[in-house]
C-alpha cells in the first residue's frame, strides 16, 4: 500500500485559533524599542512555567534557533514534538519544579505563540515581510517585562546554550543585577564570520523559494509555501549541528535500506537529512527563521559596550560556562573567551562529545551534573 504524505503548510507557526496547549501569555503594554531604530507595537510573549514561585527560586531557560517554550512534557494539542530539553526539567534533574520555579518563553521574532513574522500586525495582516530585525538584546528588553509581570525581580539563574546562550549572555551583560547565576552553553560572545558564513546559504535558500513571495506567503495553500527553501536551510544547519566523525560512524557510505545510491536513490545521511528537513517544515516557519538567523548573525555583546571585553566584564553573575568538544559551528574556543572575560567564571567546562553542536543537548547526564553544580553554589 502506498502511504499519502501530508503537504507541508505553508508556515509551521503556531496561529491564533489553534490549541494553546500549555502556553501562556505576557502583552507588553507599550510598543518594544529596536536597537535598529523605531518600534515593535502589540509584542507579547508565549511562555511555559513548571513549578512554584517562592519568590528567589525563578529559573530561565532560553532556547536555540528551533526551540520554543516547550521545554518539557509531550506531544500534543498545541505542541507538535515533545519537549526539547526534557531530561533537564523534572523530578530528579537539575531544574527540579519541586525546587525551582522554571520559565521558558518563546522569543520574540519566533513561531511557536510569541509575536513574530507569522502574527498579526495591528492591521490584522500576518507581519510577513514587514517584521523587523529584532536583536537578542531587543529580545531581552521583551523578556524583562515578562519577569516583571511574573513579579521576578531577581533570576537565581539564567540558561541557555547556542542562540539561547546568546540570550543568556545579553541577559546577564544588560541586567547584571536580575541575574544571580548565568550557565552558558555552546555559545559565543559574538558571532564570528564563519557562523555568518554558515547562514548565509540558508537565508538564500529560503528566499531563493518561489514560495517565499518576499516574505508574504503566509495565505498559501498547503505545499505552496517555501517548504523547499526552509529544508534546504535545515539540511544546511544540521550539518553543523553533528559532527564529521559522528556521521562517519552513524552512517559511512551506507545507501538508504532499499534505495540505490547509483540508480536514483540516496545515502543513508541524505535520508537523515531528508528526515530532519521534513520535521521541521510542518512545525516551524520559513519567516521566523530567517529573522531569528539575523539575529544570531547581529549577536555581539560588546557592541556599543566598548567591544567584547568591556561587554564580558558588565556581568556580575556566579558564572558556568560549558563548551562541547567536537563543536564545529560554535567551537570551544569561543566559549574558552567567555570564561576567560567574565569576571570570576573559572575555566570552561569542556563537555567530551561526538554529537557536535547538538552535544549540548544530546550530553544530558554532564548538563545536568553542570548545573546542578552552579545551583548549588553561591553567589
Amino acid at each position: 500500500m502506498t502511504s499519502v504524505r501530508t503537504l507541508p503548510p505553508a508556515t509551521g507557526a503556531w496561529r491564533e485559533g489553534d490549541d494553546p496547549g500549555r502556553r501562556r501569555w505576557a502583552a507588553l503594554p507599550d510598543p518594544l524599542p529596536l536597537e535598529t531604530g523605531g518600534e515593535l507595537p502589540g509584542v507579547r510573549i508565549a511562555f511555559e512555567t513548571w513549578g512554584t514561585f517562592t519568590g528567589d527560586n525563578a529559573v530561565l531557560v532560553l532556547h536555540a534557533l528551533t526551540g520554543d517554550s516547550h521545554v518539557a512534557g509531550p506531544a500534543g494539542p498545541g505542541h507538535p514534538t515533545p519537549g526539547w530539553w526534557e531530561a533537564l526539567v523534572g523530578p530528579g534533574h537539575a531544574l527540579d519544579p519541586a525546587r525551582w520555579f522554571v520559565v521558558a518563553p518563546n522569543v520574540v521574532g519566533g513561531c511557536q505563540g510569541s509575536t513574530g513574522p507569522s502574527s498579526p500586525a495591528p492591521d490584522g495582516r500576518p507581519w510577513g515581510s514587514r517584521f523587523p530585525l529584532v536583536t537578542t538584546r531587543d529580545a531581552v528588553a521583551a523578556e524583562t517585562v515578562l519577569a516583571d509581570a511574573l513579579g521576578i525581580d531577581r533570576w537565581a539563574c539564567v540558561v541557555g546554550g547556542s542562540m539561547g546562550g546568546m540570550r543568556a549572555l545579553e541577559w546577564a551583560a544588560t541586567e547584571p543585577d536580575r541575574v544571580e547565576r548565568l550557565f552558558l552553553l555552546a555559545c559565543p560572545a559574538a558571532s564570528a564570520a564563519d557562523q555568518i558564513a554558515w547562514s548565509a546559504p540558508q537565508i538564500a535558500a529560503i528566499r531563493a523559494d518561489p514560495g517565499w513571495r518576499g516574505g508574504d506567503y503566509y495565505d498559501a495553500a498547503p505545499g505552496e509555501g517555501p517548504h523547499l527553501g526552509l529544508g534546504v536551510a535545515r539540511r544546511m544547519a544540521h550539518l553543523s549541528y553533528r559532527s564529521a566523525f559522528e556521521l562517519g560512524e552513524r552512517f559511512g557510505r551506507d545507501p538508504q535500506e532499499g534505495e540505490d545510491p547509483w540508480r536514483g536513490g540516496r545515502y543513508a545521511v541524505e535520508s537523515y537529512l531528508d528526515h530532519h528537513a521534513d520535521k521541521l517544515v510542518h512545525r516551524f516557519d520559513a519567516g521566523s527563521y530567517v529573522r531569528l538567523t539575523e539575529m544570531m548573525n547581529a549577536h555581539d555583546v560588546g557592541r556599543g559596550r566598548g567591544g567584547v571585553a568591556a561587554g564580558l566584564a558588565r556581568v556580575t553573575a556566579r558564572t558556568l560556562v560549558a563548551g562541547v568538544s567536537s563543536d564545529r559551528l560554535y567551537p570551544p574556543e569561543q566559549q574558552a573567551e567567555l570564561a576567560a572575560g567574565i569576571p570570576g567564571a573559572g575555566e570552561l567546562r569542556l563537555i567530551e562529545s561526538p554529537y557536535g553542536h547538538d552535544g549540548f543537548l544530546v550530553e544530558a547526564p554532564t548538563v545536568n551534573r553542570l548545573l546542578g553544580e552552579l545551583l548549588v553554589s553561591r553567589s
